[in-house]
């Protein structure tokens, strides 16, 4: 492991707060400070704000609309079973029954019909509601194939999405394609941008009014943490007004979320979302199916979601419970290879294919390279794949489409199905191209530090000044400080001494579970240390604190 800084303050070095803050924000390429420090309200960002030929697709759509609104025609909002796509298809689900039209959800069955648009999803489709418009959320950019299969069976076809394009894009009536935002971020636009033009034909303008500024921002707000959006730009608005609303939010379902993990009374910020809020959501798609979420986030009957809020609960011990399990068998199975490759394949026929994603996840974290992780159904091997930052997994998984049913995703983050016959050509192909496209030095994970810094010149009006920098996530993770000092104590703490506390010059660090570091440290040693800060304002007074990412 390699630690590297991108500015370095001297002890000689005179430095205000607000320098400290500027330097990280130079470093970050933040070019409007003062815009990134205070960004725009979303109810102050439009579809056209975006790209301008929105304008010739939004008049497509409202056109549509009226149409089917003035003959009372059947719509489908067709979204994905992972948090982003439910939050997503809440928002513009429940947009579109506010405004009285008359609309059903549908979340594709994880196992059955896989990711996004399928054959047999819209044969699903038709059959329960014999629809004459679907609209995607969080899918549809890749699925040429089937929006044509949807359009030759007479049923027009609008997409709203964010992840990366393939080649061709499908010809669907309309498209609203922002990779800056999540899938929740663009339905909740879209559906701003249909409720403002039908705001005067509906009895529920002032309910709406206020999901928009509170209910569904902070919908929006958990489908882009949830799916790790880079928080700057119009995500950073989302994000940082939707969790400053959570207080105010009324839907039932958000409530019981939160009572159900027990932080109904704390701030809720990107932790609360990325570890308590978003993996309840997603649990109940992995293991059984993501409608009940959807039903959750919607219902207007408190004894409903206080149910389905415990339903969901439980499935997430379930979840951890079953990843735990089969982790420790994909680790077995990995120890049996002489050597790791570059970019580590395992299979099973039994693992769940809900949590395939999460032990990817795992094994890229530990080992640092890309990890594919597969499990068998019907003749069929469905994979989830994660990546390094340094490997655009997505693009490669790409380039051996012709082993490939389908393939989609980010840069560090894909899935894709295909044939159990082909495994071996497409392992052996992989094998042969791993060493060409993977360099040893990308396999050394490096520590990229914000700033080099004396532990002298820390303080708590610096701290203060970081506090600006929030709401911190993917894209805008907490500065980062790296400093050489003593330490001048270190001892254990909590319930079974797991944590580690270090004292040097001026306060203390902690290092949640890392207790095996204290037999490496010595009264007066010195150390490297790699930490973040804040401030401990416990007792109504502020004590200035650091957290251990790296200490030896």
């Amino acid at each position: 492991m390699k630690i590297d800084f991108k500015h370095e303050i001297k002890s000689e070095d005179k430095i205000t707060p607000q320098q400290v803050l500027n330097l990280i924000l130079k470093n970050r390429q933040i070019k409007d400070i003062k815009e990134f420090v205070n960004p725009p309200l979303p109810s102050s960002i439009s579809l056209l704000d975006f790209d301008l030929k929105y304008k010739k697709q939004f008049d497509k759509v409202i056109k549509l609309l009226n149409e089917i609104k003035e003959q009372n025609q059947m719509i489908v909002v067709y979204t994905d079973y992972d948090a982003d796509g439910i939050t997503g298809g809440a928002i513009l689900w429940e947009t579109l029954h506010l405004l009285g039209f008359k609309v059903m959800p549908y979340v594709p069955d994880r196992k059955k019909e896989g990711y996004g648009f399928s054959i047999t999803g819209i044969d699903n489709v038709i059959k329960q509601y014999n629809p004459v418009l679907i609209i995607s959320v969080d899918h549809g950019i890749t699925k040429t194939k089937e929006i044509k299969y949807a359009k030759d069976k007479r049923i027009k076809v609008i997409v709203t999405d964010h992840h990366l394009k393939a080649e061709k894009i499908p010809k669907a009536d309309a498209i609203f394609h922002i990779s800056a935002l999540s899938g929740s971020g663009v339905a909740y636009f879209f559906s701003k941008e249909v409720f403002a033009h039908f705001k005067s034909q509906t009895l529920h303008s002032s309910l709406l009014t206020h999901n928009f500024s509170f209910d569904y921002l902070a919908l929006a707000s958990i489908g882009t943490i949830a799916d790790l959006v880079p928080l700057v730009g119009p995500s950073r608005s989302v994000v940082k007004y939707g969790l400053s609303v959570f207080p105010k939010v009324n839907r039932f379902g958000i409530k019981h979320i939160l009572k159900q993990a027990g932080i109904e009374n704390k701030e809720i910020t990107p932790y609360e979302v990325g570890f308590m809020i978003a993996p309840r959501i997603n649990a109940i798609g992995r293991l059984s199916h993501a409608i009940d979420a959807l039903r959750l986030l919607c219902t207007v009957d408190e004894k409903r979601a206080y149910d389905l809020a415990q339903k969901i609960g439980s499935t997430n011990v379930r979840r951890q419970e079953l990843v735990e399990t089969s982790l420790k068998e994909a680790e077995k199975e990995l120890s049996k290879n002489k050597k790791i490759n570059k970019i580590i394949i395992l299979k099973s026929d039994h693992w769940n294919e809900g949590i395939i994603g999460l032990i990817a996840s795992k094994l890229a974290e530990k080992y640092y390279r890309p990890t594919i992780i597969m499990t068998k159904n019907d003749g069929f091997y469905k994979a989830s794949a994660r990546s390094i930052p340094s490997f655009h997994i997505t693009n490669f998984l790409r380039s051996l489409k012709k082993y490939l049913v389908d393939v989609g995703g980010h840069a560090q983050a894909a899935g894709f199905t295909i044939e159990a016959k082909k495994l071996d050509g497409f392992k052996k192909e992989i094998e042969k191209q791993e060493n060409k496209l993977i360099k040893d030095k990308d396999l050394e994970r490096i520590i990229l530090v914000d700033i080099k810094i004396p532990v002298p010149k820390i303080n708590l009006e610096i701290v203060k000044s970081l506090e600006s920098l929030e709401p911190f996530g993917m894209g805008n993770p907490r500065p980062t400080f790296y400093s050489e000092t003593e330490a001048a104590n270190a001892q254990l703490f909590g319930k079974t001494n797991t944590h580690l506390k270090v004292y040097i010059e001026n306060f203390e660090l902690i290092g949640f579970n890392q207790a095996e570091k204290l037999k490496e440290l010595s009264r007066g040693q010195k150390i490297e240390i790699v930490y973040t800060l804040e401030i401990d304002r416990w007792g109504g007074r502020e004590k200035l604190r650091g957290k251990i990412l790296i200490i030896r």
